[in-house]
C-alpha cells in the first residue's frame, strides 16, 4: 500500500490510526533517510497506543520502553549498532516476541534477526513536490 501525505500531521494522523489497531506481538520496521518524519510517525503511533509521555528517539540507548499505553511500547533506534550481537545483548527477542508493540527505525541494518513476519512501513520525500509530502510504503511480510 502506498500512501502520499502533505503535512508532518497526515503522517502522524497515519501512525495513529496503526497504533489504535496495533495487537500485542506486532513488530513495525521503520525505513527513511534523516528527516523524513520518522520520528511523526512514531510519535502518531505512540499516541494510538495510549501513550502520553513524550516520544523521542533512543538513539543512544537503542530501545526505549513504555509501558503506560493499551500494550507497551518498544522504540527501537538501531542506527548506531555496529553488529547484530548487540540485539541479543539488550533482550531484542523478549521485546520482539513478547506481548507489546515494537518499531524499529533503521531496521534494514539488522534485517538478518527480524522475525518473519512485520510490517515494513518506508517514508521517503521528494522535494520536487514539496518540503512536508512523503511517499509512505506499507507492506506486510
Amino acid at each position: 500500500m502506498i500512501i502520499e501525505t502533505n503535512s508532518e500531521k497526515e503522517t502522524w494522523d497515519l501512525g495513529f490510526r496503526l497504533g489504535e489497531k496495533a495487537c500485542a506481538g506486532q513488530v513495525y520496521t521503520l525505513v527513511g533517510d534523516l528527516g523524513v518524519g520518522k520520528t511523526i510517525f512514531t510519535k502518531g503511533l505512540a499516541k494510538g497506543l495510549g501513550i502520553e509521555e513524550p516520544v523521542s528517539s533512543p538513539t543512544f540507548t537503542i530501545v526505549q520502553i513504555y509501558e503506560e499505553g493499551r500494550l507497551p511500547f518498544y522504540h527501537f533506534d538501531v542506527y548506531r549498532i555496529g553488529d547484530v550481537e548487540e540485539m541479543d545483548e539488550i533482550g531484542y527477542e523478549d521485546y520482539i516476541y513478547g506481548e507489546g508493540v515494537s518499531l524499529i527505525e533503521w531496521a534494514n541494518l539488522i534485517e538478518e534477526i527480524l522475525p518473519e513476519h512485520y510490517t515494513e512501513i518506508k517514508i521517503e520525500k521528494d522535494l520536487e513536490k514539496g518540503f512536508d509530502y512523503r511517499r509512505i510504503t506499507i507492506c506486510e511480510y
